[in-house]
């Protein structure tokens, strides 16, 4: 089994000791590298090439929004999972601008870490769900925009909307496969008729795609 590599910035050292003893207990995670600030986190990714790496987003000599960034320029198969005390509304734009693939709190369960790394690494974005709120909220502040093409309602069957919404929720396809009694195979082949219907290219693209154009409110995810 190959295993996910990953390196972990945290100036606090505790913390990130027992982030990589939470990991390395995983049969599939491999921890390959730990920085103490942002600037030793570009460095470890331009020289090891992990799969994923997790930041902070306090941190000296580099913040972890710069060095998002930076990762993302250098090398942008590596997914960026920030794992922070902060849910400050600039921080979670800036970090999501610079290319970041999930952003936690450190509030949730230890099993969240390792899922959203498992996540993340599979290519699906991992928002805690005070941050996906904030995102969604933002967007939909803004109202609909004329829809495109055609009606609005008539863009995403049934399935499609139901589908959306469940997986604006943060659920996984796993567990959308589970919930709808379906294969994730059919799952993902929605998804994908989702996203070349809106032309986008992420989950959350296409959330803030369908409440731009009034498909979907942000009630209806209450409703989930």
């Amino acid at each position: 089994m190959e295993k996910i590599r990953v390196i972990i910035a945290e100036d606090h050292a505790i913390v990130r000791e027992g982030t990589r003893e939470l990991l390395e207990r995983e049969a599939d995670i491999e921890v390959v590298g730990e920085a103490a600030n942002g600037a030793e986190a570009v460095a470890l990714v331009e020289r090891l090439s992990p799969d994923v790496a997790i930041l902070d987003i306090s941190m000296p000599v580099m913040t972890g929004i710069e060095a998002t960034e930076k990762i993302k320029a250098v090398r942008p198969s590596t997914a960026v999972l920030v794992l922070t005390q902060y849910d400050y509304d600039q921080y979670v734009f800036a970090l999501l601008a610079a290319g970041a693939a999930g952003y936690l709190l450190k509030d949730v369960p230890s099993a969240e870490v390792i899922k959203a790394v498992r996540s993340v690494h599979a290519g699906e974005p991992v928002l805690h769900p005070a941050i996906a709120r904030k995102v969604l909220a933002r967007f939909a502040a803004e109202g609909p925009v004329e829809p495109q093409p055609k009606d609005a309602e008539e863009l995403l069957t049934e399935r499609e909307r139901e589908i959306l919404l469940l997986a604006a929720c943060g659920m996984s396809n796993a567990r959308i496969a589970a919930r709808l009694s379906v294969s994730m195979r059919t799952v993902q082949a929605h998804l994908t008729n989702i996203f070349n219907k809106l032309g986008v290219g992420s989950r959350t693209e296409a959330v803030v795609a369908c409440l731009r154009r009034g498909i979907v409110r942000l009630e209806d995810l209450d409703e989930r």
